[in-house]
C-alpha cells in the first residue's frame, strides 16, 4: 500500500457495510461509500448514518454515492459489503479506481474470494470474516446487535506488512485478527451458515423450531459430514468456528455417546440463538435471491469437481433455487424427501 492516509471506499451501505464505514468515519479516515439507491446515498449526505448497540451510539455523516461510477480518484482498500451475488459486479465496477498497491477486501457470508482474485488479482485479494451481528432497523439507522471481531488474511500466502496496516485500520469497528489460512476460517463460517442458513430457508423456521426436530439435527451433522469431507479433498483445513466449534471433533466417532454428544450441542446451539431467523429466509420472503450458491453450492461445486457424493448439500441447493423460482413453498414437510433419510 502506498499511501500512509489510504482513501477507502465501502460498497454496500446495509447494516455491515453502513456500520465499518461511520466507525472509520468517526476516527478520521479518508471514507465514501456507496449505498446503491440514489435517495439513500442523499439521506447519508445530508443526515448521515445512525450508529446504535454493541459499538456505542454516534451519527456521522459520510460521502455518499449511488454507483461506484460516480466515485472519483484511486482507492487504497476497497471494502464489498454487498451480498454474494453482487460481489462480482461491484468488484468489476471498481476496477478503474484499483491502483498498483490497492486491495479489495471480501466481506461476504459465503466463499468469494476465488472469484474475486479472478477478477481483480490474487495479490489484490483478502479475505475477510465479519464475526460480529448487525441489522439495519430502518434506512440510515443501524444497530450491532453482537460484539466480535475482524478476521483478515490472504488467500494462499502469509500476512505482509499491508495487511498489518489495514489490520490497524479496521480495529477502528472491531478488534482484527490476522491470519495465513483465511480460507480455513472463510470455510468454517460457510459450513455454519450451510447448516444454518440454508436449512433456515427451505423450512421457514426460526432456529430454536427447527433444530427441536431430531430429523432436522441429523441433517444438520450431514451438512458438516459432507463439507469436511470435501474440505479434505481441497487440502483446506477448516478453523474452530467461533473459538468452540471443531468441526472434526464435531463429526468423530458413530457410537451412541458420540451421537448423543452431537444431539446435545446442537439443541444448545438451537436454544441460545432460537429466536435467529434465516437471512436467506428473509431474502427469498422479500423476492430476493439468496446466496445458496455461495454457501452448500460452493460445497457441491468442489464436490462435483474431486467427485464426492454430497447428496444432503446437493438436495437443498435444488430445493432453495426451487422456492426462489416460486416452485416450492417454506415448509418442515420438505424434509420428508428420501434424500435426508
Amino acid at each position: 500500500m502506498r499511501h500512509e492516509k489510504p482513501s477507502i471506499l465501502v460498497i454496500g451501505a446495509g447494516a455491515v457495510g453502513g456500520i465499518t464505514a461511520t466507525l472509520l468515519s468517526s476516527k478520521g479516515y479518508d471514507v465514501a461509500i456507496v449505498a446503491k439507491y440514489p435517495e439513500y446515498a442523499e439521506l447519508i449526505q445530508s443526515r448521515g448514518l445512525k450508529v446504535s448497540g454493541a459499538c456505542g451510539a454516534l451519527q456521522v455523516r459520510v460521502p455518499a454515492f449511488a454507483s461506484v461510477e460516480e466515485v472519483k480518484g484511486e482507492k487504497d482498500i476497497i471494502l464489498l459489503a454487498v451480498k454474494a451475488n453482487d460481489m462480482a459486479s461491484a468488484a468489476r465496477d471498481a476496477l478503474p479506481l484499483a491502483g498498483k498497491g490497492s486491495y479489495f477486501v471480501s466481506m461476504q457470508n459465503g466463499i468469494c474470494e476465488y472469484e474475486l482474485a479472478g477478477i481483480a488479482g490474487k495479490e489484490k485479494t483478502i479475505g475477510c470474516v465479519v464475526g460480529w451481528g448487525a441489522t439495519m432497523e430502518t434506512r440510515g439507522e443501524l444497530k450491532m446487535t453482537s460484539a466480535g471481531d475482524f478476521i483478515i488474511g490472504y488467500p494462499g500466502r502469509e500476512p505482509d506488512n499491508d495487511l498489518l496496516k489495514i489490520a490497524s485500520i479496521l480495529e477502528a469497528v472491531v478488534p482484527v485478527k490476522t491470519t495465513s489460512n483465511i480460507m480455513g476460517h472463510r470455510y468454517s463460517k460457510l459450513i455454519i451458515n450451510s447448516c444454518i442458513t440454508s436449512m433456515g430457508a427451505v423450512c421457514g423456521l426460526y432456529l430454536g423450531e427447527m433444530l427441536a426436530i431430531k430429523r432436522m439435527r441429523r441433517i444438520f451433522v450431514s451438512i458438516i459430514r459432507e463439507a469436511v469431507a470435501v474440505a479434505d479433498a481441497m487440502k483446506l483445513k477448516p478453523e474452530v468456528f467461533g473459538g468452540r466449534l471443531d468441526f472434526r471433533r464435531f463429526i468423530e466417532g458413530d457410537g451412541w455417546y458420540d451421537n448423543l454428544r452431537r444431539d446435545i450441542m446442537i439443541r444448545i446451539i438451537g436454544f441460545r440463538y432460537r429466536r435467529l431467523k434465516s437471512s436467506s429466509l428473509q431474502s427469498l420472503e422479500r423476492g430476493r435471491p439468496s446466496e445458496i450458491d455461495y454457501l452448500n453450492g460452493f460445497i457441491v461445486s468442489q464436490a462435483s469437481e474431486y467427485g464426492i457424493p454430497v447428496p444432503v448439500n446437493s438436495r437443498i441447493v435444488e430445493m432453495v433455487k426451487m422456492i426462489e423460482h416460486g416452485e416450492l413453498p417454506f415448509s418442515i414437510r420438505n424434509f420428508d424427501d428420501p434424500v435426508f433419510d
